[in-house]
């Protein structure tokens, strides 16, 4: 992301067209590009912050930071492709902090794991304002992405959570009081 951005700022290149433009055949390798691109320094620091934050809570609490990482990518981007606003380039990896945000705020629940399911907690105590985000209320922030890529956290917590659920041994699964 940093080099990109770099290399948008000090090159006439303009990386920045390389984004995800909806429902145009052009715009389908934005799907994979646009997490990579950024509006401006303060664009880019901000999602850093977000990535690092919850990428190693995410990290910390499973396994699965690739997949999930590659799954929102595609998913979310896919849904911003598929309805994102005509005539717009979306970039950005918000789309990717919104998906983190949602993952772990499922992901323990749908576990049913205890360490998870309390930073699932924290998340939506000092993320919880991130639900704005998916809303439409300013102009030039695509909160189709925000919104496609925390539901594409939510559709992986969901299914990583109960796979990794019955792929536990039945003697470590939480027992239900008689």
């Amino acid at each position: 992301m940093w080099v990109a951005e770099l290399a948008d700022l000090l090159t006439p290149l303009q990386l920045d067209g390389y984004g995800i433009r909806p429902r145009q055949a052009d715009g389908l390798p934005g799907i994979v590009l646009s997490p990579f691109l950024h509006l401006g320094l303060g664009h880019l620091i901000a999602n850093t912050s977000g990535l690092l934050v919850l990428g190693s809570l995410l990290a910390w609490t499973t396994r699965h930071l690739w997949l999930v990482t590659v799954g929102v990518v595609l998913l979310g981007g896919a849904g911003v492709w598929l309805l994102g606003a005509p005539r717009t380039v979306v970039i950005g990896a918000s789309g990717v902090v919104y998906g983190y945000a949602a993952f772990l705020a499922v992901y323990g629940f749908a576990a049913r794991r205890i360490a998870p399911a309390l930073v699932g907690v924290l998340v939506i105590v000092l993320y919880g304002g991130l639900l704005w985000g998916v809303l439409p209320l300013r102009p030039g922030v695509s909160w189709q992405g925000h919104l496609f890529g925390a539901l594409a956290g939510v559709a992986l917590a969901l299914w990583l959570g109960r796979r990794d659920r019955a792929a536990r041994p039945r003697s470590a699964r939480p027992r239900r009081a008689p």
